[in-house]
């Protein structure tokens, strides 16, 4: 007779729930060990953000000192009800919340952060990907299941299939061997190239890249279709100095030393978020400066130990010595101007990594034990998503940027719904064909925002000038690199590029978007901050650069009581500016320059808020609750942000040339 399957006896976790709520009285009384059920706890917060659940400057921890901070940057109201230590405190092994949990960063520390503290299983109503395969990849349930709330707290064993209900065949096995690391030891030992299938049908440009660098798996199939998971080949697989620490204590954790990388030549690290440290409030205030230098230097002593390639940002000091040839920045931006080319496969561990997708490639996000993973086996999990394909017709009227574009994508009701989620936006149409490469990259690197999985357009005349006046590479298109007729999507968004006018996001969320000629009053600004990987490329410095230079001829500075910071996010851009002649209408004007670096985008460094009274006006990509400091942030483009600084107020550069 044939041995029966042992019965799953299910998990029993503990009846402390913790509901992340609207009201922090909720929380509180979760906190306190008397939560209510799941019906006296709604409504659940939607949009909790992993800035939320690990606020930026906690990532200095990569080990089992997470466990202290889950959720002490989680918003209730106008409360941040959760203090340190309070989730091991209070025994809270399930946490319940809304739509769209874990938007935001790739950051792998808040799924870290949350099991180091006890959770084991986390129930949401939907959630954003990246977070939730993080999860997988330790071994943290996560649900969208939300009844199981009420039977947990009667005291109910949940089956282990019930919690992997849904899931593909690839997540579910992750989970039964308690994680990526712990399956890829157990089933990943014969990984091989799968062949291109015969009879495949029409396909997007997606998938055909997919295809192109398929793994074949004893779980995984060979030609995987959408909500299959899978494991590819990658072209680029990119770090930087928030993940590498773990990445490395985890790795070493579980192979020992010395470690055998895999392709180490397709391995680059880089440092592009703590140059500037130093001058952050938040990281000043908290005295967490040497806790940053310690994660620096465990990341250099990982490059160093396996002879990685490794791009190092500069303080002002250095800058002031560099001879021309340190080659430095975000490291999206970055892959972009140095490594990315159509039709390859690249990985990196920042939520921003689809920024590359401008170029024709597929560019996405991972987190730490991904990347780990990927660093010993060449191996990078997905599971397969669909495309929705964004046609963009006519063209952007003067003064509106590409940014303007995806604020508006960004307030469509289906994508605040969720209907991005996952998705591959491919981005097509007139529209299209009339932006460079760089404002291209400001639609695709903003997916992150949208929910997708990545961006991509297809590579044209555009993308060849591209690669032949920024990186000296004759490149030749081939047949197969576009979209077949008759492809697949999920859906269509079509879009008015003339109907588009300057836009910005009220504070809170990047999908708070609406015309700046909408607002009812007029918005006063204390910091106006121009940068980032979204907007710190030469195209945004062509825009600074026109309003100020028309502002600086006239006469004008920066208002009183402004403080406009202008960053470059690569060294070439800094030295197309200084070739260009700009630097003279930035100083005039008043404005501080700062070297190649994530900066105040990622609360490290000059240019985030100090109080909460304080009002900033961002070209970069996100404004969730603490991202730029205690203060309030609006998302704005590049000429507005400069418009803004000028005038002292939220203005477009239309408005400010009326008024002078």
């Amino acid at each position: 007779m044939p041995a029966t399957q042992p019965a799953d006896p299910g998990i029993l976790f503990s009846p402390r729930i913790l509901f992340l709520a609207t009201s922090a009285e909720v929380v509180l009384s979760c906190l306190a060990g008397h939560p209510p059920p799941l019906a006296g706890a709604r409504p659940l917060r939607d949009d909790v953000s992993t800035d939320e659940i690990t606020p930026l400057p906690i990532l200095t921890h990569y080990d089992e000192q997470l466990g202290r901070y889950p959720y002490t940057g989680f918003r209730a109201g106008d409360a941040t009800p959760v203090a340190t230590d309070a989730i091991r405190a209070a025994g809270i092994e399930v946490v319940v919340a809304g739509k769209r949990y874990g938007k935001g960063s790739s950051r792998e520390h808040s799924p870290a952060a949350e099991k180091y503290a006890g959770v084991r299983l986390v129930i949401a109503e939907s959630f954003e990907r990246i977070y939730r395969q993080n999860a997988d990849n330790i071994g943290l349930f996560t649900s969208t299941d939300l009844a199981l709330a009420d039977r947990i707290a009667a005291g109910e064993s949940i089956p282990i299939d019930e919690l992997v209900a849904g899931r593909d065949a690839l997540a579910a096995a992750i989970l039964r061997h308690g994680g990526l690391l712990r399956f890829g030891q157990a089933c990943m030992r014969d990984i091989v190239a799968a062949p291109d299938a015969a009879d495949h049908g029409p396909r997007t440009l997606f998938e055909k890249i997919v295809a192109r660098h398929a793994l074949s798996t004893g779980l995984t199939p060979a030609h995987p279709a959408p909500g299959d998971g899978a494991f590819v080949r990658a072209d680029w697989r990119f770090i930087h100095e928030y993940y590498t620490g773990m990445a490395s204590h985890m790795l070493h954790a579980t192979f020992g030393r010395p470690l055998a990388l895999y392709d180490t030549a397709s391995i680059v690290v880089f440092e592009d978020h703590t140059s500037y440290v130093q001058e952050s409030p938040a990281h000043v205030r908290a005295g967490l400066v040497p806790n940053v230098r310690r994660m620096v230097d465990a990341q250099r002593a990982f490059a160093a130990d396996y002879a990685l390639r490794t791009h190092r940002t500069l303080t002002e000091q250095e800058a002031a010595l560099d001879d021309g040839r340190n080659v430095a920045g975000i490291s999206h931006a970055m892959v972009a101007e140095h490594y990315a080319l159509p039709g390859q496969l690249v990985v990196g561990t920042d939520s921003h990594t689809p920024h590359s997708g401008a170029l024709g490639c597929v560019a996405f996000g991972v987190g730490t034990t991904d990347m780990a993973n990927a660093f010993v086996t060449g191996a990078v999990r997905l599971t397969v998503p669909r495309s929705l394909k964004v046609v963009l017709n006519g063209g952007l009227q003067e003064g509106v940027t590409a940014k303007d574009l995806v604020l508006h994508l960004l307030a469509l009701p289906g994508i605040r719904a969720g209907g991005g989620v996952g998705k591959v936006f491919e981005f097509t149409g007139p529209g299209i064909a009339g932006l460079c490469t760089d404002e291209r990259a400001t639609l695709t690197n903003m997916c992150a925002e949208l929910g997708g999985f990545t961006g991509i357009v297809a590579p044209d005349e555009e993308t060849v000038r591209f690669l032949r006046e920024r990186r000296g590479i004759e490149f030749r298109l081939e047949d197969w690199m576009r979209s077949d007729p008759g492809a697949v999507y999920a859906d269509l968004i079509e879009v008015d590029c003339a109907a588009i006018t300057p836009m910005v996001a009220t504070p809170g969320d990047p999908g708070n978007g609406l015309p700046l000629a909408g607002l009812a009053e007029r918005v006063r600004i204390d910091i106006a901050y121009g940068g980032s990987c979204t907007a710190g490329k030469r195209e945004d410095f062509d825009h600074y650069h026109a309003v100020l230079r028309w502002a600086a001829d006239r006469g004008l500075r920066v208002a009183p009581g402004v403080s406009l910071f202008l960053q470059f996010g690569t060294t070439a851009v800094r030295d197309h500016c200084v070739a260009a002649g700009y630097l003279d209408a930035f100083e005039r004007v008043g404005a501080r320059m700062l070297q190649p670096s994530c900066g105040a985008c990622g609360n490290c460094g000059p240019g985030g808020s100090s109080t909460r009274e304080q009002i900033t006006v961002s070209a970069i990509n996100r404004n969730f609750p603490g991202r730029g400091g205690p203060g309030s942030v609006w998302l704005a483009s590049p000429p507005t942000v400069a418009a803004s600084a000028i005038a002292g107020e939220l203005l477009t550069f239309e408005e400010l040339r009326n008024r002078y």
